[in-house]
């Protein structure tokens, strides 16, 4: 079965996620797909919300019953592949465009059941005004139209089956020739260095005045 079907609409919903966690965990198919105009708690990553302006946004969670091994990965080469050709992955799966974060990825789960959601918010027709204000310096929109929202959904699920289904070495090579960190100075809780790449089980590596450090997990960000 394609990702999207069956579809779940909102007008308005509280988080996507945590609608298709109820349906997974009713028993709903892979591929399950629910979509909203307007979510008014959305998560983020690092219990951060995500929350956009009604019709102008993809907010959708997907239901998954076969989880690759790298799917925030994954996830992140298929929504920097439809939100352009200049689109960057700030690991593990934050998207950027001209250094500004058009969209986000949250994988929430229960591995011992056989399933996660992946939830993506993509500022599609967000218009720069309409950002909080404590996001302006940072976040972005694609600056299209709200007529593009169901076209770029239906190409990113596309995106995404490819990219779900792919070998691990693609992935890998596509996150690597869109690495937004790569050679550039970072901070996390922890200490500080300088990008490094993406090894093979998908962390991020990192050079400090002790060597080289591993990541796989947490939040990292650009000094300066």
């Amino acid at each position: 079965m394609s990702l999207g079907s069956p579809r779940v609409h909102f007008r308005v919903v509280d988080s996507t996620n945590e609608r298709a966690r109820e349906l997974a965990e009713r028993g709903a198919p892979h591929g399950t797909l629910v979509t909203a105009a307007e979510q008014v708690a959305g998560r983020g990553r690092q219990g951060r919300t995500w929350n956009a302006p009604r019709g102008r946004a993809i907010l959708c969670s997907l239901v998954l019953h076969k989880v690759p091994r790298l799917l925030p990965l994954a996830a992140g080469v298929a929504v920097a592949e439809v939100a352009g050709a200049d689109a960057r992955v700030k690991w593990p799966n934050d998207v950027l465009v001209d250094g500004r974060k058009v969209a986000g990825i949250l994988v929430e789960g229960r591995p011992q059941e056989g399933w996660a959601v992946l939830g993506i918010g993509i500022n599609v027709a967000v218009r720069p005004e309409e950002l909080p204000p404590e996001l302006r310096d940072r976040a972005g929109t694609l600056g299209l139209e709200p007529d593009a929202i169901e076209p770029l959904l239906a190409r990113l699920l596309g995106s995404l089956e490819h990219w779900i289904a792919a070998d691990v070495g693609s992935v890998l090579a596509s996150v690597r020739g869109r690495d937004e960190l790569l050679g550039k100075q970072l901070r996390w809780t922890g200490g500080e260095g300088r990008g490094a790449g993406i090894d093979g089980d998908g962390r991020l590596i990192v050079v400090t005045d002790g060597g080289h450090v591993a990541l796989d997990a947490g939040e990292v960000h650009l000094v300066g």
